[in-house]
């Protein structure tokens, strides 16, 4: 196979040109490529926690929405895909509140107390709701 003087002078010109072609600005803040939170990595790589978190979030709307029964039955699937996270806890207890059954919110505020002890903000909610379980309980 003959390479023409044509080819030849492409194959010579072509890295030049490439070369002195300007490279695209990045558009790229440094918290834009950062680190993912330890969460956020454990969500984005396990499917059971990211179906555990979209159960959770369901169970709080439900909450809100006075729907005590059927967020107790999202927040038990949750726990049962994810039963470290504590916040799944704290929502089964807030559950039981609204139906005024003391002893199922006592069970859950303290299992909501043992996974969420790192977070103060967390921490912080969970005392609140023992008071108000404790006021029940008279």
């Amino acid at each position: 196979m003959k390479t023409s003087p044509i080819q030849v002078v492409f194959l010579v010109l072509l890295p030049a040109l490439l070369i002195g072609c300007p490279q695209p600005i990045l558009q790229v803040t440094p918290s834009e490529i950062e680190e993912p939170a330890p969460a956020e990595k454990a969500a984005d790589e396990n499917p059971r926690v990211v179906a555990a978190l979209q159960l959770t979030d369901q169970g709080r709307r439900l909450l809100e929405d006075g729907q005590p029964d059927r967020a107790i039955r999202a927040l038990e699937q949750a726990v049962g895909l994810d039963p470290t996270n504590g916040q799944n806890y704290y929502y089964l207890s807030e559950a039981w509140l609204m139906k005024e059954s003391a002893a199922q919110a006592k069970e859950f505020n303290h299992l909501a107390e043992i996974h969420l002890k790192e977070d103060r903000a967390w921490m912080i909610r969970v005392a609140q709701q023992a008071d108000r379980i404790a006021e029940l309980e008279k």
